[in-house]
């Protein structure tokens, strides 16, 4: 016979309500990009370390490698907003730590030029006199 063990987690980390899509949406359709940066053409990623609790609320948050110009506090918003979903551990209250990066790149602009083409010069079919001649096009 063969012994064939269930795997078991020792610990349930906390998920985010939703999976990691949700937690992609969630920072996208929320990033305000701080004026600062934007004036300076600043991109980058700041990496945030934080504690989520058993509840599921993020606690301790803090910037481990910013960028500065306004994206590192706008980083921690972003954080302090997140929700998680409720872990439950056989009674133990467990507080898990995590890092996240959050990305600032600018906005893309389209910028369009219009142009008009030159018409171009009617080549006589039938030439007046008797001379010959020839045209080159390019």
């Amino acid at each position: 016979m063969s012994d064939q063990r269930k795997k078991k987690k020792f610990l349930n980390l906390p998920q985010y309500i939703g999976g990691k899509k949700a937690f992609i949406d969630f920072i996208q359709k929320n990033i305000r990009y701080p004026k600062e940066a934007l004036q300076s053409g600043i991109e980058g990623r700041v990496l945030v370390e934080y504690e989520i609790s058993d509840n599921g609320i993020v606690l301790n948050s803090r910037v481990v490698k910013g960028i500065g110009y306004g994206c590192d506090e706008e980083a921690l918003r972003l954080v302090n907003l997140l929700q998680y979903e409720k872990v439950k551990n056989l009674g133990v209250r467990v507080k898990t730590n995590t890092k996240t990066f959050i990305n600032f790149k600018l906005p893309s602009r389209i910028t369009y030029t219009v142009t008009s083409s030159k018409k171009e010069e009617k080549i006589p079919d039938k030439p007046t006199s008797n001379t010959y001649g020839y045209t080159i096009k390019f």
